[in-house]
């Protein structure tokens, strides 16, 4: 078993919700176990900013599930809510988001699969809520989360009760 962190985030219709029953989903699928899930937070929408502000969230799992798997299996809850991945969007507003943030300790550069996010160390949205339930997890070749979220700002980003 691998444990892996599990980005979430929507930021159409009831994104709240829908973070909450997609937790649900990924406690569902094979092979895998839920160890834990971060409170949800309210993020204002960067890349593209005239949308509604996103909903976050990471769940933290342990998975038999090879990565590629894992991430197929990702894709099957996304489209299960609605997601509709568009070639070369990015940053637009989505039903669902679901990224495999780290897969245990494993680097992977494939077409298609970046572990860990190749962006994860730059996004509070994505590190605040990891600290939260994982602060001693590494992000392969750039440190331990907890140190490098301690010197990034959290501009915006508020935890939801």
């Amino acid at each position: 078993m691998t444990r892996a962190a599990i980005g979430l985030g929507a930021n159409l219709g009831d994104a709240a919700a829908t973070l909450r029953e997609a937790i649900a989903a990924l406690a569902r699928l094979p092979a895998t176990e839920l160890l834990r899930t971060s409170r949800l937070y309210r993020t204002p929408a960067w890349g593209r900013t005239e949308q509604p502000d996103f909903i976050n969230a990471v769940a933290l799992v342990e998975t038999a599930l090879p990565p590629r798997e894992l991430l197929d299996a990702l894709l099957v809850v996304e489209r299960s809510f609605g997601r509709v991945r568009l070639d070369g969007e990015r940053w637009g507003p989505r039903t669902l988001d679901l990224d495999l943030l780290l897969y245990g300790d494993q680097v992977i550069d494939e077409p298609g699969l970046r572990v860990p996010h190749p962006h994860l160390h730059e996004r509070a949205f994505a590190l605040l809520p990891l600290v939260e339930i994982a602060p001693n997890a590494h992000i392969p070749g750039v440190g331990e989360v907890a140190v490098i979220a301690a010197g990034m700002a959290a501009d915006g980003i508020e935890g939801l009760p």
